[in-house]
């Protein structure tokens, strides 16, 4: 694609690293701007990495990273956003908190991923603000910051804050500010040169494991629920699963309703349809295909719970998908064409 010329300024944005910071996290976020000034051909995007001290940092798997400057630094920025990862804890100085806060009193949109979200918590800048972190951390944020909504969001975005979880959830975060800020067309190129099949939204959330969720004070209910998810496509009864766990059918009952706030029965729906969902938008086995790999005696009665479940029949689920995909695939061609008209009328 060729260049094209414009008069608006390109969004800088300071990335802060953290020692043993998370390097797949990082770079997610980072490649999105990259392909973003490739595929328009203009510089959208300008980004600066930070150290407390300006020296290299090392990410967490020990490689050693160089940085463009040291905070406080007199660098004008739009977006400043705090790269964490392991031990997040240990990075929290006064230097860096009161730099994160100035950069709050200056009206930046203040960022993070993966745990550097407990470092923007600890800097006092997401009192009531809604905040996602990684799944591992979000416990402890939300029992050291009562304050913060801490949300199991793969990201949350707002007027003032980014933050999102580690991994690849950057990724999703930049793609859905690039759409925000210059629309669908262009995000839908860059995922695609990504390999990226579906940009996650706002509304996606983390798998979290269930021992995450209640601890290791639960053996039994632990156990059972990964007998269920070993056994999808022939669900055991539930007076199987409490014989099983050398447990009573109402101390099973009791125990997924005190800890997970719903009956066996409903949970192992619950991995089944989830289960489906992904077979649906994910591969191209049948309907019927899919009723029967998570365990359901008649395609009516899978399209039925499935319907109750998620609020739409399998069947539009699917299409609805091919939809959209169609539609993208037409926005990326009519990008691309519209790319090359511009190239040859600047030639």
């Amino acid at each position: 694609m060729g260049s094209v010329s414009s008069l608006r300024q390109p969004v800088r944005i300071g990335f802060f690293l953290c020692q043993r910071f998370t390097m797949i996290a990082m770079a997610s976020a980072i490649e999105v701007l990259r392909m973003a000034n490739q595929l328009s051909g203009e510089t959208l995007y300008r980004w600066y990495t930070f150290s407390e001290d300006g020296e290299p940092v090392s990410a967490s798997d020990s490689l050693a990273i160089n940085v463009d400057d040291k905070i406080p630094n007199s660098m004008d920025l739009d977006v400043v956003i705090v790269c964490g990862g392991i031990d997040v804890h240990e990075n929290c100085s006064p230097k860096l908190l009161s730099w994160i806060a100035q950069q709050d009193r200056k009206h930046l949109k203040i960022g993070a991923i993966c745990t550097g979200s407990y470092v923007l918590a600890k800097a006092g800048v997401m009192h009531d603000k809604a905040c996602s972190v990684h799944w591992e951390n979000l416990a402890g944020l939300q029992e050291a910051f009562p304050t913060v909504r801490i949300s199991n969001k793969l990201f949350t975005i707002s007027d003032t804050r980014m933050t999102s979880a580690g991994g690849t959830a950057p990724m999703d975060m930049m793609l859905t500010m690039v759409t925000r800020e210059h629309g669908n067309k262009l995000s839908a190129a860059i995922s695609e040169m990504f390999v990226c099949e579906r940009v996650r939204n706002t509304e996606d959330v983390q798998k979290v494991p269930l021992r995450n969720l209640i601890g290791t004070a639960q053996p039994k209910l632990l156990e059972t629920v990964s007998l269920m998810e070993a056994n999808l496509e022939e669900p055991f009864c539930i007076d199987e699963l409490a014989g099983l766990v050398e447990l009573s059918r109402r101390q099973l009952e009791r125990l997924f309703q005190r800890h997970l706030q719903c009956s066996p029965s409903r949970y192992y729906l619950h991995l089944r349809l989830s289960r489906a969902r992904q077979l649906l938008t994910q591969t191209n086995l049948s309907v019927i295909e899919i009723s029967i790999a998570c365990g359901f005696v008649s395609t009516p009665h899978f399209s039925k719970c499935y319907r109750d479940y998620f609020g739409i029949p399998p069947r539009e689920e699917r299409l609805g998908l091919s939809q959209k995909t169609a539609q993208q695939q037409t926005k990326n061609k009519l990008f691309v064409a519209d790319e090359e008209n511009k190239e040859q009328i600047a030639i």
